[in-house]
């Protein structure tokens, strides 16, 4: 019989699983998630704090690779925080309320399809730097960089709306525990006692919307980038057209990769486990190796992170 409160459950609190198959090692995993969360932050502030001081990189490209370095830092606090706190032991904290764990999902799905239509900006502008060079100042003014990114951030907030409208509406009478470190949909899905075939198919239509749309203007410009490549006659050129797109596509390549596999395809017949390992990397370690790809494979963040950072920096000389 469902219940007839306005929200429709009997849970208020649901206990985070984690990684309780690792629980003799738990501080060792502790230490290590700990370290990763704070090289993450580290990272992408500094790549924050170089492009907002640094005169030379105040270009559409850097524009967008900070919006990306503030997007990651909140992508992982959403999650790890309270992951660290299950590895502690301490009491509750494991427990997260149900307003918490659906705040949480709509969270973190947001900042998810944010970062898929950034990207997608990102790949737009490299396309127009490298084959519309002529007109990439009227295609790509400070105006269209900024309605760009608003409009990354607005559709990323719209995307869960509807997903997690349906996930408020489902019946949770017990059990309360959810295998997962954090509150994605797939482990919550299982432990409804309400239909989810209506959530289910919502989840894999929003989703592979949000991947193929943002998927195909990425494909789109790479199409037309790799195409251009072919008709410069010098190979010098042709690598250093490639080297302003390299890290750019690293990332793409990383966090496509992941969220196909594992958001367009059905919810709760999947391994658990395997679903906490790709949830680890796509969560936690790719948001800590973007900044490095970033400052490895380019040349201008490479410089500008030498001169705010160095010694002679410091001394103002």
């Amino acid at each position: 019989m469902q219940p007839s409160t306005p929200n429709r459950t009997h849970i208020t609190e649901f206990v985070m699983v984690g990684f309780a198959e690792m629980h003799a090692m738990r501080l060792l995993f502790f230490a290590l998630f700990l370290t990763m969360y704070l090289l993450t932050l580290a990272e992408n502030l500094a790549i924050i704090l170089v492009v907002g001081l640094d005169q030379r990189l105040r270009r559409p490209m850097y524009f967008f690779l900070t919006h990306l370095s503030c997007l990651e830092i909140a992508y992982t606090s959403v999650t790890v925080p309270k992951m660290l706190a299950g590895f502690t032991g301490v009491r509750g904290g494991k427990n997260i309320s149900y307003a918490g764990c659906l705040s949480q999902l709509f969270i973190f799905t947001f900042l998810g399809a944010m970062e898929c239509f950034l990207l997608a900006a990102m790949a737009y502008d490299r396309y127009v730097a490298i084959c519309m060079p002529l007109q990439y100042g009227a295609l790509v003014s400070w105006g269209t960089c900024v309605r760009l990114a608003a409009a990354c951030w607005l559709v990323g907030f719209l995307t869960p709306v509807l997903p997690i409208y349906l996930m408020s509406r489902m019946t949770f009478c017990g059990p309360n525990v959810i295998d997962h470190f954090f509150c994605d949909a797939s482990p919550l899905l299982a432990l409804s006692c309400s239909d989810v075939s209506l959530k289910e198919t919502t989840d894999f239509l929003v989703s592979l919307a949000v991947l193929l749309a943002s998927s195909t203007v990425i494909a789109v410009s790479y199409g037309n980038i790799v195409w251009t490549l072919l008709h410069i006659r010098s190979a010098a050129e042709r690598r250093k057209a490639f080297s302003t797109c390299a890290a750019h596509l690293t990332v793409v390549s990383l966090f496509y990769g992941t969220l196909f596999f594992m958001y367009v395809r059905t919810k709760v017949a999947s391994s658990v486990n395997f679903n906490k390992v790709v949830s680890v990397f796509y969560s936690i370690v790719t948001p800590m190796l973007n900044p490095l790809i970033y400052s490895l494979r380019n040349k201008e963040v490479k410089g500008a992170l030498g001169r705010a950072f160095s010694f002679r920096s410091w001394k103002g000389q």
